[in-house]
């Protein structure tokens, strides 16, 4: 879809804005509309004709609308009643938290007032304030509401600052619009980004089904089965054994547990950590480093290729095999399994407790009602199928051929979603800063 230019332009006065149409204005927002911060709501005020009502804070406050799971309630004056009270087409900004973030009030919520985390805009004399919810979007993308609260410290995004920033104004009628416009432009981009989103759960659900069958069941249909013994796992080849864990391994301990703020440095030993176990496999995206010395000290948890690394506390049921390129490493808080080569490849192993299987097996041990955890003690006792060795090769083959597929397509949808959201906010700047011309556009007889 392209749109001509407007056929005249004017420089706006404001350098980081640069040209706009030659009919726009260039004001302060308070130029169009009013700006009310609420007010930090006493939960003792009481008085006869008081009731409890619902609040908003800076957390209810999301791009693509109100989030109403958890709306607090307080007792309001009738006097706080009538300047509070939100009325349809309120536009809401977010004076705390994540500072700028807004969106259109749409009566989510009878008698709904909001607090001093948050501002109100209401349009004066006919103005848009969905046009201005795009705009606040594109300040925000460009950074200019970052700056305005000074986001080095704890950012605060007050009224003063709201009715100051600098807005294009189209005369109401194109407001309205560019609005519309953007409202139906917007809502076909989510939804492809929707399908996507879809697909890539789908081929994940498809990834991870595939894992599953193949660990369990083997890649020959037609090959006799034997009852496991384990009722999760079911039937499985009979040329199979079903072993614990710790009658296949050298070595089960966990890494380094307790205080890392006097052992990490710039530089030295990868010291990994839960957060760098995702999707069966080591992601080092955050580094963490440990003096050589002080590794060679913990010797237990130094690292060996084909071992299998289980997450002990936070997200449970994530596990990952060590590859050649993160040897000698050591690690903090993991469960570390040393299968014994011969008889079990530590991928294998780490497929297994990847699989449906495998993941729920873990979380069936897991200690602690407050902080979840899993122990040495009880891993060890875990049951895996355990194929000969060459099936092991030949099945983790499979997978690898068949999850690079997958990841592929995964990727290429992320890909998708990423170029589909930079589209939606180009065409939004461009709307709400007059670089394209609008005024020509209907939607679509069939549009919803």
């Amino acid at each position: 879809m392209s749109f001509p230019r407007y056929p005249a332009y004017k420089d706006s006065g404001v350098e980081w804005l640069g040209d706009v149409p030659s009919h726009w204005d260039v004001a302060p927002l308070k130029r169009g509309f009013s700006v009310t911060l609420g007010k930090m709501l006493q939960p003792d005020a009481s008085g006869p004709d008081d009731e409890l009502l619902p609040y908003l804070r800076a957390a209810n406050i999301q791009w693509n609308g109100v989030d109403v799971s958890d709306i607090k309630q307080m007792w309001l004056s009738p006097r706080d009643r009538e300047q509070l009270t939100l009325q349809l087409g309120d536009l809401l900004v977010s004076e705390g938290g994540d500072v700028g973030r807004s969106c259109v009030w749409a009566g989510e919520v009878d008698n709904c007032s909001f607090q001093n985390s948050v501002n109100r805009v209401r349009a004066i004399d006919g103005g848009s304030t969905r046009f201005l919810y795009y705009w606040m979007s594109t300040i925000k993308d460009r950074g200019y509401v970052d700056v305005l609260c000074n986001k080095s410290t704890i950012a605060h995004f007050t009224a003063e600052k709201v009715a100051a920033v600098p807005v294009p104004l189209p005369p109401n009628a194109e407001q309205r619009w560019v609005a519309e416009f953007l409202d139906h432009e917007t809502a076909k981009i989510d939804a492809l980004v929707a399908e996507q989103e879809r697909l890539i759960e789908l081929l994940k659900e498809k990834r991870q089904a595939v894992i599953s069958h193949a660990v369990t069941k083997g890649l020959d249909p037609s090959v006799p089965m034997k009852d496991s013994g384990v009722e999760w796992l079911g039937k499985v080849p009979a040329n199979w054994d079903v072993r614990s864990i710790s009658s296949v391994s050298t070595k089960i301990t966990n890494g380094y547990v307790g205080p890392t703020r006097d052992i990490l440095v710039d530089d030295g030993v990868r010291y990994l950590q839960s957060l760098h176990i995702k999707g069966n496999r080591i992601r080092f995206d955050q580094p963490y480093f440990v003096r050589e010395k002080w590794s060679l000290e913990h010797r237990k948890s130094i690292l060996e290729t084909g071992d299998v690394l289980i997450v002990q506390t936070g997200d449970i049921g994530q596990v990952a095999v060590v590859p050649p390129e993160f040897a000698g490493c050591n690690c903090h808080a993991l469960i570390i399994v040393s299968p014994m080569r011969e008889v079990l490849s530590g991928d294998w192993l780490s497929s297994v407790l990847n699989s449906d299987y495998g993941f729920h097996s873990l979380l069936s041990i897991q200690t602690g009602a407050l902080h979840p955890h899993l122990n040495c003690g009880n891993v060890k006792f875990l049951v895996v199928p355990v194929p000969p060795r060459h099936e092991q090769n030949a099945i983790q083959n499979y997978i690898a051929e068949k999850t690079s597929k997958f990841d592929d397509l995964i990727h290429e949808a992320e890909a998708a979603i990423d170029l589909l959201k930079e589209r939606r906010k180009a065409l939004i700047s461009a709307a709400v800063t007059g670089q394209i011309d609008v005024r020509g556009w209907t939607p679509p007889s069939d549009a919803p």
